[in-house]
C-alpha cells in the first residue's frame, strides 16, 4: 500500500524594518511594506500561517503592528501579537520585527528573510529585499 500522506513541517520567516516616526501613518506605512515584501518574495500563503509575533523599540507606541497587519486581505484570523522589544541602549529606534511561523508540505522550501530600511544591515547575512509598492488603498 503507497503511503500519499504530506509531511508538513513548520518553518520561520523574519523580517525588520524602520518606521520614520513614531505615528500611525508612519509605523503603518513600514509594516505594510514589510509584510508586503515578506509575502511576495516567499509566495506565503496565509492559510499557513500558524502566528505572527511583532516587536517594536519602547519608541513606537502610536498603533500596534499586529493591528496593521490585521487589516491585510485574508489576515483577520491570523494570531498575532505585539510585544516590546527589549531596550539595548544601541538598537536601531523606530525599529519593527517579525517572526511569521507557517506550516509547508516543503521542507526545502526557500526562505527570504526580509529586512528593510533602517534595519537591513542587522542581518546582512540574509540580504536585503527592496520594498515593493502596494497599490492597494485598503492596506
Amino acid at each position: 500500500m503507497e503511503d500519499n500522506s504530506v509531511s508538513w513541517k513548520v518553518r520561520a520567516i523574519r523580517g525588520a524594518t524602520t518606521a520614520t516616526e513614531n505615528s500611525v501613518a508612519a509605523i503603518r506605512e513600514a509594516v505594510n511594506e514589510l509584510m508586503l515584501a515578506i509575502e511576495s518574495e516567499n509566495s506565503l500563503d496565509v492559510n499557513e500561517i500558524i502566528s505572527v509575533t511583532f516587536s517594536v523599540t519602547r519608541d513606537l507606541d502610536a498603533i500596534f503592528p499586529a493591528a496593521i497587519a490585521r487589516q491585510r486581505p485574508n489576515w483577520d484570523t491570523v494570531p498575532l501579537l505585539d510585544v516590546q522589544q527589549m531596550h539595548v541602549s544601541s538598537d536601531l529606534e523606530y525599529c519593527i520585527r517579525c517572526l511569521i511561523h507557517f506550516n509547508t508540505a516543503d521542507p526545502n522550501q526557500a526562505i527570504h528573510h526580509i529586512y528593510q530600511r533602517g534595519a537591513r544591515h542587522l542581518r546582512p547575512d540574509w540580504g536585503f529585499i527592496k520594498a515593493r509598492v502596494s497599490t492597494s488603498s485598503s492596506l
